[in-house]
């Protein structure tokens, strides 16, 4: 918790400063006021009192409670102000940091489990400051100060005090004990709802194409009921604490009032109005005691949960990247689109055997070369180590002759225009799909059909409702597999970049649209360089260069003709997909 504490801003460590101040002052006024009651019950009792100096009193008293009622209410306003700032502070950080991991990185955090720690958590920790911090500083003060002021009334009513204080901890030190290695257990548990309520709505097709409707209630009842038992365990738990509060205060004021009987009984006729006034500003201030543990049950109610939530929120805050930001933010070398493998070795950080082993190639700017290689050989992870998602193991990847490791990440990402494996559509029109991100440059309408021209995507585009005005759903569930794809395409070519990264983009494609598509981008790009990984010997035949890769080795470099003679895997790959009278007369 106090590491999370660590991103209070100056403003808001005087927002505490400014709370803590006002919150003594209302435990000063709280406190004050039965000094108030004390003198009103002994000029009540003393004969010849005048009537002005107990209203005087009462005006008092009056007063206090007016000004602790202001006081409240500009806390409140500050520490609502404080939490809410803190949580958005809190959530950006988070989001950014999500951002900055690398692909190995994220995976070690599920995304239903970021979705709660973004979430749930950061609204466990808002309550905990909003309502929490108040506590914790108004209760000590009102438990320390309310102390001192019946220390010297009689040693009977402050042993029944001491009796009740160490009866109300034992009992929130049991019900700690019990419950707090719980409140872990049901935000891991919340995860699992998350997971299991995401998985349902991303697979709904599946779901109902292979009647699993009751497969998949089962399956999210099964983690509801654990997270609704655990739940309901704990706050059963909590709920012993309130009438044992209430029990202890009650039965504090009686015996205060017993105590007080014999104390007044057995005393001098002059000191019994004294008592007895003690007796009635005794029994506030004692309750002001149980009322400040009263408020400190309260805040070990809050902040076990939200402790275990900033420990969750800080995993991910300390998360160490990987991925270092490099310092190079300007190259105008002659070897621009140029890209060099030299030795690339790359594993996974908790893997053993290499998935990437003595990869070494060299391509030059305008150039189209392609990577080929049965399924796992690692073609997407490969490229996948250009734009750093991964840093490699050993050996070093040169893009425009310097080191990918020494750009700065957001320069080298604007000399690539990349298309992922999976084609993904943000929750947006059509332009603002195609025009996504910033590259430095202003997209306009004829940039973005231009780009749509390009990837074949005019045809259906025109013929939706508002053309390129058309909102996509989220996730693009609003067009079909080919659609995105092409969409993604048009996405690389608005941005214009020195190299264009194509991860098994065309897979969706009809053949037709596959050919003519790869035709316009070949003219299109002529002095950009192009790296396109392929399962289809069609889409790749013509590149310059291709690189065949199995099991994670490079076994063979040079054109479609070349390693039909000399590389029997590819000829493997390329007799699978067309027949020997198509591959000669390619």
């Amino acid at each position: 918790m106090l590491k999370l504490f660590k991103n209070f801003q100056k403003k808001d460590w005087l927002y505490i400063f400014l709370a803590f101040l006002l919150i003594a002052c209302q435990v000063w006024l709280d406190l004050k006021m039965p000094d108030y009651m004390s003198e009103i019950t002994q000029l009540v009792q003393t004969e010849g009192s005048k009537m002005a100096d107990i209203l005087r009193n009462g005006g008092y008293m009056i007063l206090c409670a007016f000004a602790s009622l202001v006081g409240a209410i500009m806390t409140g306003y500050l520490i609502s102000n404080l939490s809410a700032r803190f949580s958005k502070n809190i959530r950006k950080k988070l989001f950014n940091k999500v951002l900055s991991l690398s692909s190995g990185e994220i995976k070690d955090f599920k995304t239903s489990s970021l979705i709660t720690r973004s979430t749930n958590d950061i609204t466990q920790i808002q309550m905990f400051i909003a309502m929490g911090l108040q506590m914790l500083i108004k209760a000590p003060l009102t438990a320390i100060w309310a102390v001192t002021k019946i220390l010297n009334k009689s040693w009977q009513w402050s042993t029944l005090t001491a009796v009740a204080v160490v009866i109300l901890l034992s009992t929130i030190g049991v019900i700690m004990i019990i419950v707090l290695p719980r409140f872990k257990i049901v935000q891991k548990l919340i995860d699992k709802v998350n997971n299991v309520t995401r998985e349902n709505l991303t697979g709904i097709r599946v779901i109902r194409a292979f009647n699993a409707e009751d497969y998949q209630e089962a399956k999210f009842a099964e983690v509801n009921t654990d997270l609704t038992k655990m739940q309901t365990f704990n706050q059963k738990t909590f709920s012993v604490m309130e009438p044992v509060m209430f029990l202890v205060m009650y039965f504090l004021t009686l015996g205060i009032y017993i105590t007080g009987i014999y104390l007044i009984k057995d005393s001098l006729m002059a000191d019994k109005i004294a008592i007895f006034g003690d007796m009635v500003v005794f029994s506030s201030y004692a309750m002001q005691v149980i009322m400040s543990f009263l408020m400190l049950a309260m805040i070990f109610m809050i902040m076990p949960r939200a402790n275990v939530s900033a420990n969750r929120i800080n995993e991910v805050l300390l998360k160490k990247v990987s991925i270092k930001n490099g310092k190079v933010n300007n190259n105008d070398s002659a070897m621009q689109g140029t890209i060099e493998f030299k030795n690339v070795y790359f594993k996974y950080p908790d893997a053993e055997e290499y998935l990437l082993e003595d990869i070494s190639f060299k391509v030059k700017a305008g150039e189209t070369v392609a990577f080929i290689g049965s399924t796992g050989s690692g073609k997407s992870t490969l490229i996948n180590l250009i734009p750093r998602f991964y840093d490699v193991s050993s050996g070093e990847i040169l893009v425009d002759g310097v080191n990918v490791k020494d750009y700065d990440l957001n320069y080298l990402y604007q000399k690539l225009g990349y298309v992922p494996q999976k084609a993904v559509m943000f929750k947006d029109t059509v332009t603002g799909n195609v025009a996504y991100g910033d590259n430095g440059k202003v997209k306009t309408k004829e940039i973005v059909n231009k780009a749509l021209d390009i990837a074949q995507a005019t045809e259906f585009v025109s013929k939706m409702d508002d053309g390129i005005d058309t909102m996509i759903a989220q996730g693009g569930t609003n067009i079909s597999g080919g659609q995105k794809q092409r969409l993604a395409i048009a996405r690389a070519i608005a941005r214009e970049p020195e190299i264009y990264i194509f991860d098994d983009s065309f897979s969706a494609l009809d053949y037709k649209t596959d050919a003519v598509l790869r035709h316009e981008l070949k003219k299109y790009t002529k002095n950009a360089t192009s790296l396109i990984v392929a399962q289809r010997i069609g889409t790749i035949m013509n590149a310059d260069k291709i690189i065949v890769l199995d099991q994670g080795k490079c076994v063979g470099i040079g054109t479609h003709k070349e390693l039909l003679k000399n590389c029997d895997v590819y000829q493997q790959i390329a007799l699978s997909q067309l027949s020997k009278e198509e591959l000669e007369n390619a």
